[in-house]
C-alpha cells in the first residue's frame, strides 16, 4: 500500500439535511452520490466522475452542518495518544470502520475538529493538476496561530513556510517532505471559533460563486484573486457548512 501521511485524503459533510445537500453540491460541482451499504447503516459517497472523493453523514440532532477534513497518518492509535498528550482533545477513539480503514476524531488545542485515518487501501496519489470539482486545498483558521502551528509540527511531522499578507498576518504552508499540504492562518475575526475550511477546484470562480447563490448558497466573501495561486471565494452552503472554492492559477495547484 502507498501512504501520504499529512495530506487530507477524504472529506465528509456532517449534514442535518443529506438530500438538500446532495441537491447542492450535485449541481454546483457535478458530482454524483452513490448510496453504499457499510455494516448496518447507509453511506452516501461522493464521486468526481470515477474517484470518490468524500461522503455526507447524518450529523447528530442540533449539531450545525458542517465539513469534516480526514487526514492520512500511518499509525491511528499512536498519533492519536500523541495528539492527546500534546493537548488535543477525543471526539472519538480510534475505530475500525469494516473494512475500509480506521479513524479517530479529535479538536486541536485551539479548538478545530478534524479526523485522522489510515484506510486499508492505498491513498489517492498527488497529481500536477487538481481536477475542477477535487479538493484543491485545506486551511486551518484559528485564533492561536502560534499554539496551532507547534501543535501539527510536534504531532504531524509538518515543516512550514511563511506568507506575508500585510495586515491579516502571516500564512503558514504546511509542508511534508517539501510537498504542500494545508494552510494555517489567524481567524478574520477574532472570536471566531477554529475550523478547517477545505477547497474545491472549480473552472471559472465568479460563474460558480453565481451558480452557488442560485442554489440557495450564501457568498462569505467574494471572488478574490491571491496572485500566484488562484481566483477563490468562501461560501456557506444552504445547511450552513462553509467550504471555499479556487480556480488555480496554472502551475499553482
Amino acid at each position: 500500500m502507498s501512504y501520504l501521511p499529512g495530506k487530507f485524503v477524504w472529506f465528509e459533510h456532517m449534514s442535518s439535511d443529506i438530500p438538500k445537500a446532495r441537491a447542492f453540491y450535485d449541481a454546483l460541482f457535478n458530482w454524483n452520490t452513490e448510496a453504499m451499504k457499510m455494516g448496518g447503516q447507509t453511506y452516501y459517497m461522493i464521486h468526481n466522475g470515477h474517484d470518490g472523493v468524500g461522503g455526507y453523514r447524518s450529523a447528530p440532532a442540533g449539531a450545525a452542518s458542517h465539513w469534516v477534513s480526514y487526514m492520512s497518518v500511518l499509525d491511528v492509535d499512536a498519533t492519536f495518544a500523541t495528539a492527546i498528550k500534546a493537548g488535543a482533545k477525543s471526539q472519538m477513539p480510534p475505530t475500525n470502520f469494516g473494512d475500509v480503514g480506521r479513524g479517530a476524531s479529535i479538536t486541536d488545542p485551539t479548538g478545530a475538529a478534524f479526523s485522522i485515518w489510515k484506510g486499508n487501501g492505498s491513498d489517492r496519489i498527488d497529481v500536477p493538476k487538481t481536477p475542477a470539482g477535487d479538493w484543491a486545498w485545506n486551511e486551518l483558521w484559528t485564533p492561536d496561530e502560534r499554539t496551532a502551528l507547534a501543535f501539527y509540527e510536534k504531532v504531524f511531522g509538518y515543516s512550514h513556510d511563511k506568507m506575508d499578507m500585510g495586515s491579516q498576518g502571516t500564512y503558514h504552508v504546511l509542508k511534508i517532505g517539501g510537498v504542500p499540504r494545508a494552510g494555517l492562518m489567524r481567524s478574520a475575526q477574532p472570536r471566531a471559533p477554529a475550523m478547517w475550511l477545505p477547497y474545491v477546484e472549480v473552472d471559472d470562480c465568479d460563474a460558480s460563486v453565481g451558480q452557488a447563490q442560485t442554489l440557495g448558497a450564501k457568498i462569505l466573501s467574494g471572488a478574490s484573486d491571491i496572485p500566484n495561486v488562484g481566483r477563490f471565494a468562501i461560501l456557506a452552503d444552504p445547511l450552513g457548512a462553509a467550504i471555499a472554492i479556487i480556480r488555480s492559477t496554472p502551475g499553482a495547484s
